[in-house]
């Protein structure tokens, strides 16, 4: 057996986990639409089939004052409970426990009825909540009593109490936003007696045979947070209080500090876990940023944790440990950390999925059942829209040959795992052409068919993607003005005086292509040591909050300057979780931007522009173009006699990415 430790079971006395995989909380978005809960039970279900040792629902509520937002699910009387059983019997039909997250907003609900321990404003919610009096304490504790009882009553194995990320338990825990002077505030003692009365009272209602997991704020990358004392202190108490397992929660959700984006090394903070777990007896779980079996293998052989935790993995790959089961790790549709569609489509409002994987609560809807009429299909691309086509239509029984006129399948991927920080994307380009090899696809490398080849096909699909804008700016000199593809494949030398046009996400690789190190060939450890010392965080957690009290901030002015003609803020176009880590990244590096800018011409002196009625002229080294993309019309379609279609950048390029590119792959392979 490849990973010993991560595939064996976990006994906890009255119940034993099959090996030490969660799948980790993450809300889809699913409970809220119509047959919802039937969607959901199917997309748990297939990660029970999938293998997975014990799954965490999305945080569901237990009264009203502490939903997210508006009609999000709460479980507070019996007439909630027929849906999650849906769920639960799902899950059942296999060796796997699931475990109810029981999740109180506090501050962070998007709804003008909050409640907090004090009144103080969540710097991303625009409502003052109430502070609650002594007695609407009493009653919230109850609440949560009552909701654990429900959900034993739906079958639940168990529930976690979400006591991380700056929900409301983890605001009574922290003087950030606490500060109360009764028995609920001032001491951690006192600030932590509303989990503690928590956990002891579902203990007591419930009885021995019911899991209780406490989601606890390892280190929360806030000013005025809890430091490790604090939270070793914790997490004895819960222990005794009766838990069965501490989960880790990284970070609030206010802080500045990126947290589980590709940026962030795989297993960055499970140095932080390891020093509680040196404190308890109980199981610790470790989470963040670990998406392949061999790096769980490694936290739990080095004894860092009991269990670890992932959510965004199995929606990358619902038989994520099957596979490793079966000692087919390779063939793992691996999460590269992009938020696209899991995390940038909750905040959407739209359901949750998955770029590499457009299946993903989607399992009643979208389908690859065999067909009754296969056709020879030719696919002319093998970026990500062409690739995952010839996979969707082999495995429904076409006949497929994929066309590709460069050495290497992955097109705009390959580009992207040359970004410091997305280097992920060569674990999707590792899965394209694992599964294709194992395919029955026809793959032909270095080919650019001809018409008369492609018309011997029953129909085409071209996925021929996109090519760089040319810059239509008058130039009177040889000042070097480059793609964005030249820069990213490390073809030129722009110098260090750098003039950007654009300001989308391809902008933002340059700018990281510029001026980031790359750290993604060093251990583990010596990555999450430099991430850390880049962004101030302090990994002991001794400190406030884990953050360092350095000023790590530069006072040099970066000789990078980047351009747009709009007037929105750079990467205006980007994902809400991702987006400001870019323009945080600009800050620190001390970037210029200017918006609103009319390029008029480029002489020797330099780029000149129009802004604002001023004329400037910036002297550079080089010019890097970003300013859109084209699709690419390499196949002729006047020629062509066959029924066709398009998918991916040949379709469009507006609001193109990789995430649409599949999504259109799917659909077409679905139906074609």
């Amino acid at each position: 057996m490849s990973y010993p430790k991560m595939l064996s079971p976990l006994s906890l006395g009255f119940t034993t986990l099959s090996n030490r995989i969660i799948m980790g909380s993450m809300h889809t978005n699913l409970e809220e639409q119509p047959e919802g809960f039937q969607r959901l039970a199917q997309f748990y279900a297939e990660r029970a089939a999938g293998g997975v040792g014990l799954i965490i629902t999305g945080g569901v509520s237990p009264n009203e004052t502490g939903v997210l937002a508006s009609n999000r699910a709460i479980l507070k009387t019996e007439q909630d409970i027929p849906p999650h059983q849906l769920v639960t019997q799902a899950v059942h039909q296999y060796p796997t426990k699931i475990c109810l997250q029981i999740l109180h907003a506090g501050r962070y609900g998007y709804h003008s009825q909050l409640v907090a321990p004090s009144a103080i404003q969540a710097p991303i919610v625009p409502f003052v909540p109430h502070p609650l009096t002594d007695e609407e304490i009493e009653q919230q504790i109850t609440d949560f009593v009552n909701c654990a009882k429900l959900a034993k009553q739906a079958g639940y194995d168990g529930i976690e109490i979400m006591g991380s990320e700056g929900y409301l338990i983890n605001q009574f825990t922290s003087t950030r936003t606490n500060s109360r002077t009764d028995k609920w505030g001032g001491s951690f003692e006192n600030r932590s007696r509303f989990p503690l009365e928590i956990v002891r009272r579902i203990r007591a209602s419930l009885g021995m045979d019911f899991i209780i997991i406490y989601r606890l704020s390892m280190i929360e990358l806030v000013t005025n947070g809890n430091n490790i004392e604090e939270v070793i202190a914790l997490a004895k108490a819960l222990e005794t209080a009766g838990v069965n397992i501490i989960n880790s929660g990284i970070g609030w959700h206010e802080a500045r500090i990126p947290t589980i984006a590709s940026s962030v090394p795989r297993a960055a903070f499970t140095e932080v876990t390891a020093s509680v777990r040196k404190h308890v007896t109980v199981p610790v779980v470790a989470c963040n940023r670990i998406n392949t079996p061999a790096v769980a293998e490694s936290i739990l052989q080095n004894g860092d944790a009991d269990l670890v935790s992932m959510a965004r993995p199995l929606l990358a790959d619902s038989h994520f440990v099957n596979k490793a089961q079966a000692n087919a790790a390779d063939t793992i549709n691996t999460c590269i950390a992009c938020n696209q569609a899991c995390l940038d489509h909750i905040f959407e409002g739209k359901i949750a999925s998955c770029l590499v994987n457009p299946r993903a609560a989607f399992e009643t809807i979208l389908h690859f059942r065999p067909t009754s009429t296969p056709k020879n299909i030719a696919v002319v691309g093998a970026g990500p829209a062409g690739a995952m086509f010839a996979i969707y239509a082999a495995q429904r029984g076409h006949h497929v040959t994929l066309f590709e006129q460069s050495a290497n399948i992955g097109g705009q991927l390959a580009l992207a795992a040359k970004v410091p920080g997305k280097s992920e994307f060569n674990e999707f380009i590792r899965y394209l052409n694992v599964t294709i090899k194992r395919s029955s696809v026809e793959l032909e490398l270095s080919c650019a068919p001809s018409n008369i080849q492609l018309n011997h096909f029953d129909e085409v699909v071209i996925a021929t993607g996109t090519q760089p804008k040319a810059l239509d700016i008058p130039s009177t000199s040889e000042l070097p003005v480059f793609n964005y593809i030249d820069v990213l494949q490390d073809k030129v030398d722009t110098g260090e005086k750098v003039a950007i046009i654009g300001t989308g996400g391809i902008a933002f690789d340059v700018v990281a292509k510029l001026t980031s190190t790359d750290t993604e060939h060093l251990p583990l450890a010596e990555q999450s040591k430099k991430f850390a010392e880049h962004w101030g965080i302090d990994l002991s957690n001794k400190h406030e909050g884990g953050l360092t009290l350095t000023d790590t901030d530069s006072s040099q002015e970066s000789t990078i300057t980047m351009l747009q003609r709009s007037v929105r803020k750079p990467g205006a176009g980007l994902g809400q979780t991702t987006v400001w880590i870019h323009r945080e990244e600009l800050k620190r590096q001390k970037i210029k931007t200017i918006s609103k800018a009319n390029y008029q011409k480029i002489s020797a002196q330099g780029l000149h522009i129009e802004n604002r009625g001023k004329h400037l002229i910036l002297g550079v080294d080089s010019i890097v173009v970003c300013a859109g993309q084209e699709s690419n019309p390499s196949v002729n379609l006047q020629h062509l006699t066959v029924p066709y279609h398009h998918i991916g950048g040949a379709k469009q390029v507006k609001k193109l990415d990789a995430m649409l590119a599949i999504q259109q792959a799917a659909d077409l392979a679905s139906r074609i």
